[in-house]
């Protein structure tokens, strides 16, 4: 893993932002990862000012968004759809064609998930991949337990999970769906580079274990250790388990 630790949050978005805008360039095809949650929206913030400078172009770009909660359409406060259109894909030129995400309101969750992963695959698979980590380790809504997933998969959310996710549900756990759909280990690995953003020091516990801990199933993200080209961006706070 290349690890880099900025003085602040932002100073670590900032740099998130233009790593992306300069991939952008060399690769103007490039096929996208893009997470929810709070951790990315800095970063989210100045990849559209970098589009509206001139200095982001996404219109030959590909966007998969990785997970989205069951029983939510893309309209809905709280859908990951919805959160991305806000922060980011309102502000950039990202063609709406190619922007794919998960259907949360379909009949057959198990096949949405399916009809995903061949589209992903469809695309050539992630070329840059970003990715929060949650609390517990998780990445995408890959949460701990005794196995993980391969492919996009419907998934059960752990309560710490539900309780990161509450601020769209008015802070109430109760609202958080209990299910999602995910890409899975096996999809995020193909990736061709990872970018992760840690921030706080909430974050520093699970980043510390990703990075030097063993890999288990019980901190998905420690299989990071194993893809090629890892690049972490951190702020003080979450090094600070360093």
């Amino acid at each position: 893993m290349d690890v880099t630790i900025f003085e602040s949050a932002a100073e670590a978005s900032r740099a998130v932002a233009r790593r992306v805008a300069d991939v952008l360039r060399r690769v103007p095809d490039l096929v996208l990862g893009l997470p929810a949650g709070r951790t990315p929206v800095d970063a989210y913030t100045e990849l559209c000012r970098l589009h509206s400078a001139g200095e982001a172009d996404f219109s030959r770009a590909t966007a998969f968004l990785l997970d989205e909660f069951v029983g939510l359409d893309a309209s809905q406060a709280g859908s990951f759809r919805r959160f991305l259109t806000e922060h980011l894909l309102s502000g950039i030129n990202l063609d709406p064609g190619r922007t794919h995400s998960l259907n949360g309101i379909v009949a057959d969750p198990d096949m949405e998930c399916e009809r995903y992963e061949e589209t992903i695959a469809a695309c050539g698979g992630l070329g840059l991949l970003l990715l929060g980590i949650g609390v517990n380790g998780h990445i995408g809504f890959n949460e701990p337990g005794d196995a993980l997933k391969a492919r996009t998969h419907r998934v059960t959310l752990l309560d710490s999970t539900r309780a990161e996710n509450a601020g769209p549900f008015g802070g109430v756990v109760a609202r958080v769906p209990r299910e999602a759909l995910s890409i899975g280990m096996a999809t995020i690995l193909r990736a061709d580079t990872i970018m992760l953003i840690a921030t706080g020091e909430r974050k520093a516990k699970a980043v510390a274990a990703m990075s030097r801990g063993p890999l288990t199933t019980q901190l998905p993200a420690s299989f990071l250790q194993v893809h090629r080209r890892v690049e972490v961006y951190l702020d003080r706070g979450a090094a600070e388990a360093l």
